[in-house]
């Protein structure tokens, strides 16, 4: 069993069991079988929404006790609270396998994590370098060109006045 809390301060505890399984093929779609073979794990990290889908299918028991829909269950789900959940869910499927398919699930999940913290230092160091803004500068510099031509030597005649290039009047 894992717990998470969401942004209202209630904690929920998540248990994958057979019968959370065929509840969230039934009521989210998904098949959490696919973890072991499939690109599962992948389309919960990368869709929040997919992920509270399945999240609110295996706690629906816990749910339907406390009268919360899965409106209200989404509604309480953001930022460090999907967070949360998700490593709750991911740890709770690994959890769930037999011995053998624990300790390989286990090191993919191990491997996730790792490439996702990677990622976000990599991101992290790119945006704290400086070389974003230089980037962007130069990009502004570019448009700026194309935008505002390079004008002549000499400044603008202002419009009504006489630019000294057509012959004078005969009257």
């Amino acid at each position: 069993m894992k717990t998470f809390t969401d942004n209202t301060g209630r904690t929920w505890t998540l248990v994958i069991s057979v019968d959370a399984i065929k509840r969230v093929r039934a009521l989210a779609g998904v098949n959490l079988m696919e973890a072991v073979e499939g690109n599962l794990i992948e389309r919960l990290v990368g869709d929040p929404v997919l992920l509270c889908d399945v999240i609110y299918a295996v706690a629906k028991p816990e749910a339907d006790a406390n009268k919360i829909s899965d409106e209200e269950f989404g509604r309480s789900m953001a930022g460090d609270a999907i967070e949360d959940a998700t490593t709750a869910l991911l740890e709770e499927i690994v959890d769930f396998f037999p011995r053998d398919r624990r300790r390989l699930l286990g090191k993919a999940l191990e491997k996730l994590n790792k490439l996702n913290q990677m990622a976000v230092n990599a991101v992290e160091q790119k945006l704290d370098s400086g070389e974003m803004e230089k980037q962007m500068e130069a990009a502004l510099a570019a448009l700026d060109k194309r935008l505002m031509p390079q004008r002549s030597e000499s400044p603008p005649t202002p419009p009504g006045s006489s630019s000294g290039t057509l012959p004078e009047s005969s009257a």
